[in-house]
């Protein structure tokens, strides 16, 4: 079968190969033809070392398609079902799962030392356990989640990952309150999500804060009332809030630098949230002083900071509401064989979504 696959950590190219095979297929396992891919920023990341991930990687991990076939032992799927690919599934039995923290489940990240494939040169490893820039993978039962027949395979693969974390970061993690001014930082999927979740929240002013132009025109239209450079701003903070600092800021990035921004342009007492997946060694510097005389809340989020499942679910059911656009997030297409495009721009800044079509 077709895959993309990156052979050394540091690459800015992936190669599709024919001759890739998708491994580990047994008991709790499934077999998922993959029908379209979303590309995440977290790809990149992990091409690029910042996120870490063994090598040689088949990429992808916002992902849907249709069940092949199913192992032993798993009874809630069968061959045909549609299923959105599920990178982080919860074991249910952990410290975090018990708590209901689902999404601070760790049996997802094992799966990633795992390989999901192979090929005549060795065994080849799927990003966060699964690769979906690849026609087939096997991945536990846990990670194939049913979709309903009216949802697209491309729309599912969005809920995969970027609009569940942007959604959630909003909905979730923050609880935006109504009237409420916020920022966005990085406007690319995941933060046009978080304003989106925003204005879902009833929140009055929603600043979104991007160097890309296209991106800026394109948050105003889901939802920023203003879009603006990250030079300019300082004068938005003063225009919008009177200078205090916005109620909600969210870091979409993943840089301690534009997390510092965040901070500052937080007002007191205000909440600033991280939804950008960072490097291990890039350090958010903060006084012990400001952090107690300013009490501004500081909220990781991560993959929307809440069950996972019931965010699908949400999603699905705002998106048939029309509450949510997600189809106007998908802004290019491009089959597998031409993923080295999508790549492009995504790093150029001009695309919010690529779907890749496989």
């Amino acid at each position: 079968m077709r895959a993309a696959v990156l052979h050394e950590i540091g690459q800015d190219k992936l190669e599709v190969l024919d001759d890739i095979e998708s491994t580990g297929f047994g008991p709790g396992r499934v077999k998922i033809r993959v029908r379209a891919t979303g590309l995440c920023h977290s790809d990149l990341s992990a091409m690029a070392g910042v996120l870490p991930q063994p090598a040689p990687f088949v990429p992808g991990h916002e992902g849907a398609g249709e069940i092949l076939e199913v192992g032993e032992g798993v009874s809630h799927l069968k061959a045909g079902d549609r299923v959105v690919v599920c990178w982080l599934p919860a074991c249910g039995a952990c410290p975090a799962c018990k708590r209901g923290q689902t999404q601070l489940c760790l049996a997802g990240f094992m799966n990633a030392g795992t390989p999901n494939f192979k090929r005549p040169g060795g065994d080849v490893f799927g990003f966060a356990g699964t690769g979906t820039f690849a026609e087939e993978v096997v991945v536990d039962a846990g990670c194939a989640v049913p979709i309903p027949d009216d949802v697209p395979f491309d729309i599912a693969a969005l809920i995969g990952c970027g609009v569940t974390t942007g959604l959630g970061a909003a909905l979730n993690t923050a609880d935006v309150a109504a009237g409420s001014s916020v920022a966005v930082i990085g406007c690319g999927g995941v933060g046009i999500s978080a304003i989106q979740g925003a204005r879902l929240k009833g929140a009055a002013e929603i600043v979104a804060v991007d160097p890309v132009a296209s991106r800026r025109e394109s948050a105003l239209k889901f939802g920023a009332t203003k879009a603006i450079s990250p030079d300019e701003l300082p004068d938005a903070k003063q225009q919008v809030t009177g200078g205090e600092g916005f109620d909600y800021v969210f870091e979409v990035v993943g840089r301690s630098a534009t997390a510092r921004t965040a901070y500052e342009n937080t007002r007191r007492g205000g909440t600033l949230v991280v939804v950008g997946a960072g490097a291990l060694d890039d350090y958010l510097q903060l006084s012990m002083f400001e952090l107690f005389f300013d009490e501004k809340r500081i909220l990781p989020s991560m993959y929307g900071g809440g069950d996972v499942l019931r965010s699908y679910e949400r999603t699905i059911a705002l998106w048939r509401a029309g509450r949510v656009d997600l189809e106007s997030l998908i802004t290019h297409r491009v089959p597998l064989a031409d993923i080295n495009e999508a790549l492009d721009q995504m790093r150029q800044g001009t695309a919010l979504r690529t779907c890749i079509e496989i």
